[in-house]
């Protein structure tokens, strides 16, 4: 006798789930093919295929929606297919995008290799510095890319004034607001025309996730980019979705005791032996303070960068002697991490334009997490203080 099993519609009821059901259903039944083309067409809501659009996605993108003030904006695969729905889903051949110098490696990497392949040309430009992206501009600009804050620098872009200018020029400004998240500024009310962000890090915030968000203010860019990541197969995965929005619940409260614990942090490293510089835009000291004071409102956010003396070798002795923090290229995370942008983010470019960046060896980044605070910068302390002895 065989059985056979058959599908079943999803059971019904009067109550319904408090969270988040995950459907990692790949395709979508519909009763006709009229009603498969009300779907397409934007008539009926619905979805047909999980390249294309699912729930879980769908979820965590109106979330992060709300969260920026955007509407329609679409979760991908990962913050740089993000990147890459913007640069490469928008820009064509003969256009030229001018980019921050200070961008993530990868975000460099693509300005510098891979988009004048396919005849884009890039430039790059100091964007705490409004006339030096306007001297970048040409005629053929089509888009700016920056970072709200620069990964690892923390140098902090002039955004309104870089807004001015892009309007002027007939350009799209790109904020890639990662690093600063919603809790400390909304780019889209500073006159940005795009935000991205790599939702692995700070919004999703327990480093078991890997997904981009894009949106754009104008809806027509938004669709077009859509249309770009499904040819592309920039799909998010339904079960990282579903993390990531359980991870959005306490994203403010994560967001909040971090940046604390940052500033003290920031405090507690300056001065001791062997640390050459530290910066968080918090700080007096920092070049861009006043800037960051007055575009994100006090709020600094969690990252921490400093600079030690003695090269690889002294950088080698405080990673072993932190041995209770994670030694690890990311940032957003309940934990804290530390990484060396060296030897991660920025290993791809030179020696020499790594120095250029002031990103040397005795460089680290700090993602800082939800530790006791004085437990954490007694930890650091005691690593800085084994890494200047030789």
């Amino acid at each position: 006798m065989s059985t056979v099993v058959r599908r079943m519609p999803w059971p019904e009821g009067t109550a319904r789930a408090l969270g988040t059901p995950l459907q990692p259903s790949v395709v979508y039944g519909a009763e006709s093919p009229d009603a498969l083309d009300a779907i397409y067409e934007g008539r009926e809501a619905g979805f047909t295929y999980a390249r294309e659009a699912h729930p879980n996605a769908e979820v965590l993108a109106r979330k992060i929606d709300a969260l920026e003030g955007l509407t329609g904006g679409l979760v991908v695969g990962s913050g740089m297919a993000a990147v890459t729905c913007a640069l490469m889903g928008l820009l064509k051949t003969g256009d030229h995008v001018v980019g921050a110098d200070r961008l993530y490696g990868r975000s460099l990497r693509m300005m510098a290799d891979d988009l004048p392949r396919f005849g884009i040309a890039t430039t790059l430009a100091d964007v705490t510095d409004a006339d030096a992206v306007r001297a970048a501009i040409r005629p053929e600009t089509r888009m700016i890319l920056v970072e709200t804050v620069s990964n690892p620098g923390l140098r902090v872009a002039d955004l309104d004034a870089i807004a001015e200018i892009a309007k002027g020029q007939g350009a799209l400004l790109v904020v890639d607001n990662t690093f600063t998240t919603p809790r400390s500024i909304r780019p889209a009310e500073h006159g940005a025309d795009i935000v991205l962000h790599s939702v692995t890090k700070l919004l999703a915030g327990h480093a078991d996730v890997t997904l981009g968000y894009i949106a754009a203010t104008d809806p027509e860019l938004t669709a077009r980019m859509r249309v770009f990541a499904t040819t592309l197969g920039l799909t998010p995965s339904p079960f990282d979705c579903w993390l990531a929005e359980r991870g959005l619940y306490s994203f403010e409260l994560r967001y909040d005791r971090a940046e604390a614990t940052a500033a003290l942090l920031a405090e507690r490293l300056d001065g001791l032996p062997g640390v050459r510089r530290v910066l968080y835009p918090g700080r007096p000291d920092h070049p861009d303070h006043a800037r960051a004071s007055d575009l994100l409102q006090g709020r600094f956010g969690n990252m921490v960068t400093f600079e030690i003396d003695g090269g690889r070798p002294a950088a080698n002795r405080l990673v072993r002697a932190a041995e209770q923090i994670a030694f690890a290229p990311t940032l957003g995370d309940v934990a804290t991490t530390i990484s060396h942008p060296a030897t991660s983010s920025h290993r791809a470019l030179t020696p020499e334009r790594r120095e250029a960046l002031g990103l040397g060896e005795g460089v680290f980044r700090v993602s800082v997490g939800i530790e006791p605070a004085e437990m954490l910068c007694d930890e650091f302390e005691a690593a800085v203080r084994a890494a200047a002895r030789e």
